[in-house]
C-alpha cells in the first residue's frame, strides 16, 4: 500500500466567521491510499482551536509511513487499533488516514461504504447550510443568496436575538443555533426562551465545553434542545455529555475518523442521545466521507463544500439539503 499527502488550502465564498475566529482559507490535507489500482481518499482540514495544522499532520504521518504501508488484509477496525497508539496525539491525522483506509477498503470490496456497514438510505436527514456570523444585512444576504431547507446559524454577539429576528422574516425554513461557546448559563436560557419563538429547532454548545456543571444548569432549564459539540470530542465524552445534553455532534476530525465516530454514534443512540455529524469546512472528499453515516443520524451539518469558492474533488452532491451518493464505489470520491 502507498501513502499519498496532499496539502491544499481551500479559499471559501466568504469571510466564514464564528464566535471566536474569522478565515477566508481553509487549509486541509488530503490523505491518498493506494493498493492494486485502487485508491481510497480521506480530509482533514486545520483548526486553531484544536491547535493542529495540516504541516504537523503530515509530521506525524511521515513518522509512521512505513507502518501504513506494511499494512495487508486488515479490516478498517483493526487498521485504526493499531495505528491509534502512534497518532492519539494526532486524531485529525487520524481521521484523514482512517477516512482513506475506508474508502479503500470499500472500494476493492467492490461496495459503496455505506452499504458494506448494511445501512439503508431512505430516511437520511437534510443537511443544514451555515450561515456565519457578520452584520445583519450581510447574513440576510447570504441566506438569500442560497435557499435551504434548514440555516444553521452562527451566534455569539450582542444582537443574537435581532439577527434571528431578522432572518425569520425573509424565510420559513427550520434555524438551528450554534454559539460555539459564546453564551453564559442564564443567557442561554433566556435566549432559548425567545428563539423558540422564531422557530429554532435546538442550540449547539452554547457554553465553554469544560462548564459541565453549566451544562447540566441549561439541560434542566432550557426550552430547547441542547446539542454538544466542543464538549464531545472522543470516544468517551459521549458518556459524559448524558443528562448534560440533548444529543451530540460527533465531528470526524476531532474523534479520529469513521471509525471511532460509527461507535460514538452507536453509544449515543444507546444513551437516548440524539445523534448528528458536524463537518469542518472540510472539500466534497470529507463531505461524502460524512455522507455514509446520514443513516444513523438524526441531523446532519455536511455543507463544507457548499461554502468553498472551489471544490478540489467530486463525489456527493447536495440539492436543496437533500444528499445524492456518487455512483463509484467507497465514498465515492475522485480528486480534481
Amino acid at each position: 500500500m502507498k501513502l499519498i499527502l496532499r496539502e491544499y488550502n481551500l479559499k471559501l465564498k466568504h469571510t466564514f466567521t464564528i464566535s471566536r475566529e474569522s478565515i477566508d482559507f481553509q487549509p486541509s490535507l488530503i490523505v491518498e491510499l493506494q493498493e492494486d489500482g485502487f485508491s481510497g481518499f480521506g480530509e482533514a482540514t486545520s483548526n486553531p482551536y484544536y491547535k493542529t495544522t495540516v504541516p504537523v499532520m503530515m509530521q506525524d504521518l511521515e513518522k509512521i509511513r512505513t507502518l501504513i504501508e506494511s499494512t495487508v488484509n486488515e479490516t478498517p477496525e483493526d487498521f485504526w487499533s493499531k495505528i491509534h497508539p502512534h497518532l492519539k496525539h494526532d486524531m485529525f491525522a487520524l481521521c484523514a488516514l482512517d477516512m482513506a483506509y475506508n474508502d479503500l477498503y470499500a472500494r476493492q470490496k467492490g461496495k459503496k461504504l455505506y452499504e458494506l456497514w448494511n445501512y439503508t438510505t431512505e430516511t437520511n436527514p437534510l443537511t443544514d447550510y451555515t450561515i456565519g456570523i457578520a452584520s445583519i444585512e450581510k447574513m440576510v444576504e447570504k441566506m438569500e443568496e442560497l435557499p435551504w431547507p434548514i440555516y444553521k446559524i452562527k451566534l455569539g454577539t450582542k444582537e443574537d436575538i435581532a439577527i434571528v429576528t431578522e432572518l425569520r422574516k425573509r424565510t420559513n425554513a427550520i434555524f438551528r443555533i450554534d454559539a460555539n461557546c459564546g453564551w453564559g448559563v442564564e443567557e442561554t436560557i433566556n435566549n432559548a426562551v425567545a428563539l423558540k419563538k422564531l422557530g429554532v429547532e435546538f442550540l449547539e454548545q452554547p457554553l465553554k465545553a469544560d462548564n459541565w456543571d453549566g451544562h447540566k444548569e441549561v439541560f434542566k432549564h432550557s426550552v430547547l434542545p441542547i446539542i454538544a459539540d466542543e464538549s464531545c470530542i472522543i470516544e468517551e465524552d459521549v458518556a459524559k455529555c448524558h443528562n448534560h445534553f440533548h444529543g451530540v455532534n460527533v465531528k470526524l476530525v476531532k474523534c479520529g475518523g469513521l471509525t471511532p465516530g460509527r461507535r460514538m454514534i452507536q453509544e449515543a443512540k444507546k444513551l437516548g442521545l440524539k445523534t448528528m455529524v458536524g463537518c469542518m469546512t472540510e472539500s466534497t472528499i470529507g463531505i461524502s466521507a460524512i455522507a455514509q453515516l446520514l443513516p444513523q443520524l438524526d441531523y446532519v451539518d455536511m455543507d463544507g463544500a457548499l461554502l468553498l469558492a472551489k471544490d478540489i474533488a467530486t463525489g456527493v452532491t447536495i440539492d436543496f439539503g437533500k444528499i445524492r451518493y456518487s455512483e463509484l464505489n467507497g465514498t465515492g470520491v475522485t480528486l480534481i
